[in-house]
């Protein structure tokens, strides 16, 4: 069969474009994780580690491009995303999900979009639900299997109040 050189290059292609895709999708679930309050972290997790050391990190549109502006590289970043964690006592609790994702890849780039839903509660205002519409470009690690943040964008798409009812777990 003259054919089955070519199907293997093809399916070869194909499940390294499905791996990176995987990769980009851990790689934001654990960004999301360790930005929540209290924090979704592992052991020895840091959120620098999930950056190239040149990335982007940029709010977009009317309310986001004035408040947190355009930050480069790992320390900035980092910087600007622990004003808001713990131990800052800026947020009571924070959950992140996403939905509407789409990952495109193609060699050694891949952009993602996702739709993010943000439920806060903060120490000294308000809670409120926010959704952002997130932009994410990722490069590959040396290693082949971790993918890093390149340029992360977000764009405020609305807010509104939301009531938070602190219960204790069952016994």
């Amino acid at each position: 069969m003259n054919e089955t050189p070519n199907t293997l290059a093809m399916l070869t292609e194909r499940l390294a474009v499905l791996e990176a895709e995987s990769a980009v999708r851990r790689t934001m679930a654990r960004y999301m994780a360790l930005c929540d309050v209290p924090s979704g972290a592992l052991e020895g997790e840091t959120l620098a580690a999930l950056f190239t050391v040149d990335a982007i990190w940029e709010g977009i549109g009317p309310q986001y491009a004035s408040k947190f502006g355009r930050l480069s590289g790992q320390a900035e970043i980092l910087t600007m995303l622990t004003r808001y964690l713990p131990p800052s006592p800026h947020f009571s609790m924070n959950v992140h999900f996403l939905t509407s994702e789409t990952i495109e890849v193609h060699g050694a780039v891949a952009k993602g979009h996702w739709i993010m839903l943000q439920a806060s509660g903060y120490v000294d205002a308000p809670a409120e639900l926010i959704s952002a519409r997130l932009a994410v470009d990722f490069a590959p690690v040396s290693n082949g299997r971790d993918w890093l943040i390149t340029h992360f964008r977000t764009e405020r798409l609305f807010d509104a109040p939301w009531q938070v009812n602190a219960r204790k777990p069952n016994p």
